[in-house]
């Protein structure tokens, strides 16, 4: 499959529309609203970008996963949320907007932070095994696919509002055949060992989307944020952008290695079912507080 069309043209190319199909959805106001709600902001990214990695390096260590397997959950956890956190978060009754600038925002910082993550665990699990890992030049790869889309979608947005706006609804439907798709074929690559690797990984990958829903749940409780705020916070920090990974682990000219989308294809399957369950709880809990008389 390394050398299959689909991971050196197709893979790359719907990451690419469903980079773009992000961007028709920002503004730059999105990125201004930073300022405006600095502490959601800093609480989110914080448990993202910080904590969550250490906490899957844990449970990598506590189960002793493979050394590949091993980097492809941190492949996965170093990625960014996606525009499937921002359709949870509205199931969920939470603060959408707050979820797009969540997203830009972290998409941009995963340019940086997502190498570094992958580049240490490669170091530590695989003793660097040679040429793996994101060297400069492939830094630069996932700088391009990543921002450069984002960046037209934005330019189209301005510059036609009208047409973005129609194409928002086509390009999500578009962005979740996709990520079945990529799913499917990642599976299909490792046919033959895919029901060791879900044995390996499949408690793993799950018990990550549980503790990363409830940390970014609670932690932005804890910090004083509101409820709608917090839910926005748990969806983000709960799902991550698992096309990205794939497209980073399968491309010939990124890390090309099928075992290490083993477990993001895994999490991709069984994220939806505790996602799912999270945001009906949480759906409830937040309209029966809004039922509730207020004091005074």
């Amino acid at each position: 499959m390394s050398d299959s069309v689909l991971t050196s043209v197709l893979l790359p190319i719907a990451l690419a529309i469903i980079m773009f199909g992000l961007g028709l959805s920002l503004t730059t106001g999105d990125f201004a609203r930073v300022a405006r709600m600095p502490k959601a902001v800093l609480v989110a990214l914080g448990t993202q970008i910080l904590l969550l990695p250490v906490i899957c390096f844990g449970l990598v260590e506590v189960f002793g996963l493979a050394p590949a397997l091993a980097v492809g959950m941190m492949l996965l956890v170093a990625s960014p949320g996606g525009t499937t956190a921002n359709l949870f978060s509205h199931l969920a009754g939470g603060d959408v907007a707050l979820n797009v600038t969540l997203t830009a925002v972290n998409s941009v910082l995963a340019v940086i932070t997502l190498p570094i993550v992958v580049n240490l665990s490669v170091a530590h699990f695989m003793d660097g095994s040679g040429q793996l890992g994101l060297q400069p030049a492939k830094m630069l790869q996932v700088f391009a696919i990543v921002l450069i889309p984002v960046a037209l979608g934005m330019l189209v947005r301005n510059r036609k509002p009208g047409f973005a706006d129609r194409m928002e609804r086509p390009v999500k439907l578009g962005s979740a055949v996709v990520l079945a798709l990529v799913i499917f074929a990642a599976i299909y690559t490792e046919r033959d060992n895919f029901l060791d690797y879900l044995a390996a990984v499949g408690l793993i990958a799950l018990l990550l989307n549980v503790i990363s829903l409830g940390l970014g749940y609670v932690l932005p409780r804890a910090a004083g944020l509101g409820e709608r705020q917090s839910i926005a916070c748990s969806m983000e920090i709960g799902i991550h952008n698992a096309t990205l990974a794939l497209t980073i682990a399968l491309s010939p000219t990124l890390l090309n290695n099928s075992e290490m989308a083993t477990p993001v294809a895994v999490y991709g399957i069984v994220m939806f079912f505790p996602t799912a369950l999270v945001a009906y709880l949480l759906s409830r809990a937040s309209s029966r507080g809004s039922r509730l008389p207020q004091a005074g």
